[in-house]
């Protein structure tokens, strides 16, 4: 018998209700056309859950600027010669990789990856000049919040859908199929929820289904008890509900599974960490997305561990060695499936850290951090923004220990990577609410 945590864990949940394997049964006239299509997209978030700090992932090396990283960050500070050499045109300076973007680095000399400077949750442009008269958001360095607002672009409250899920909301007539667009392998998110799109979600594998349910007759009898259970009329709405939505999923789920179970093997080796296995199982399900009938496709994934306020530099050689090397093996995945120009791989994370190290080694909630995006639509090669002066009570300082003021907002970042997407120009607004306050709504880097 399994409680009804184990139950919740092993069941893939949405709330999405009305799709059944009979409705499957219709993609059947979509596959040939899905997997051939040249429309398919897909858009892939690597949440770094805990902050990161970014002002050791990319480091200016011009000889006044290394100088000045090296004398505020002090305990922090990466020797100069262990940094991986990148050279962004659009930079016009030297800049270096943590030691451990091997991968990233490879990626990005290729031209297949690219940097986005000093992102964060911004309502409007803001300064340090224009602080006093700033709206700034809600609870800016907490996690929960932070958390919140770069996944669902509102500032101000607590929002109850996701940008993504708004994304998808506005895609529907190109997503090829009844079929959840969007897949979460880190569990339930709101960055997920659309008002119109609900996704299907697990913290297991991507095909999970009820161990026990699926192979031979007598578990097929099992599956098809539940159903029916699921279906009895309890007169109660909210368990109506529910039931309604436990149903879907579990079809969902046996769907995905069997469309897994159906695909090739990919020969693209993945290291066997978290990260690695969570972008693994998308690279799997966007193998098989004819057989879903899909020509559009969202996925969230998580690395968690970034909350970095003591033991920082061994946590991040550990951290980014997994990032990197999940992040090089997901893009020779896309490239052996034949989708590499098609599948946008993006970061995102609650906020950056203080440039001065605390007490522990370690280093204190901030704001503006830098992202990383990779895929073969990328213009790889550069770095997109603007890069802040690693100066405390500097321009770009919100205060005096290094809390770079973002000089991209999340709003423009999101609506780049929407409007590749297909969501069109007049239904950004609905997707990202601020981004009529600044002056480009989106960037150059796809």
């Amino acid at each position: 018998m399994w409680s009804r945590r184990e139950f919740l864990k092993k069941t893939c949940c949405t709330a999405a209700a009305g799709f059944t394997a009979a409705s499957f049964s219709r993609f059947g006239a979509l596959n040939a056309m899905a997997q051939s299509a040249s429309d398919y997209k897909a858009l892939v978030c690597v949440f770094l859950f805990g902050g990161n700090d970014a002002n050791n992932l990319v480091i200016p090396t011009g000889v006044t600027e290394y100088a000045g990283y090296q004398r505020n960050r002090a305990t922090l500070a990466l020797p100069q010669n262990s940094l991986l050499p990148i050279v962004p045109p659009s930079a016009g300076a030297p800049y270096g990789l943590h030691p451990r973007m091997v991968e990233f680095q490879s990626l990005f000399n290729s031209q297949h990856a690219a940097i986005l400077a000093n992102v964060g949750t911004l309502i409007a442009p803001t300064t340090r000049s224009n602080l006093n008269g700033a709206s700034l958001p809600h609870n800016l360095f907490s996690h929960e919040d932070q958390q919140g607002q770069m996944q669902t672009a509102t500032f101000d409250a607590n929002a109850q859908t996701g940008w993504a899920g708004r994304t998808a909301d506005k895609v529907q007539s190109l997503a090829g199929s009844n079929f959840p667009m969007i897949i979460s392998l880190a569990g339930q998110s709101v960055f997920c929820q659309g008002i119109a799109t609900s996704p299907l979600a697990s913290s297991g594998g991507a095909g999970q289904v009820l161990a026990g349910f699926s192979g031979s007759g007598s578990s097929n009898a099992r599956f098809a008890a539940l159903q029916n259970l699921l279906t009895f009329d309890t007169g109660i709405s909210l368990i109506q509900s529910a039931s309604a939505a436990t149903n879907s999923a579990l079809q969902q789920g046996r769907v995905l599974a069997d469309a897994l179970a159906s695909g090739s093997t990919l020969a693209t080796a993945f290291p066997n960490t978290d990260i690695a296995n969570q972008l693994k199982q998308v690279a799997q399900i966007i193998q098989v997305r004819g057989a879903l009938g899909l020509q559009r496709q969202i996925f969230f994934v998580s690395l968690g561990g970034f909350d970095t306020h003591s033991d920082q530099l061994a946590q991040q050689d550990r951290l980014y060695t997994q990032l990197s090397q999940a992040l090089g093996a997901f893009y020779r995945a896309t490239v052996e499936i034949g989708v590499g120009p098609q599948v946008t791989t993006f970061t995102l994370s609650d906020f950056g850290r203080t440039l001065l190290p605390d007490s522990n080694a370690g280093s204190d909630h901030a704001w503006g951090s830098h992202h990383l995006i990779v895929g073969g639509a990328v213009k790889g090669g550069d770095l997109y923004g603007t890069f802040p002066t690693l100066a405390p009570g500097g321009p770009d300082d919100l205060g005096d220990e290094g809390r770079w003021i973002p000089t991209t907002s999340l709003d423009q970042y999101g609506a780049t990577l929407a409007t590749w997407f297909g969501v069109q120009n007049a239904d950004l607004p609905s997707v990202f609410p601020n981004i009529g306050n600044f002056t480009n709504p989106t960037l150059a880097f796809l």
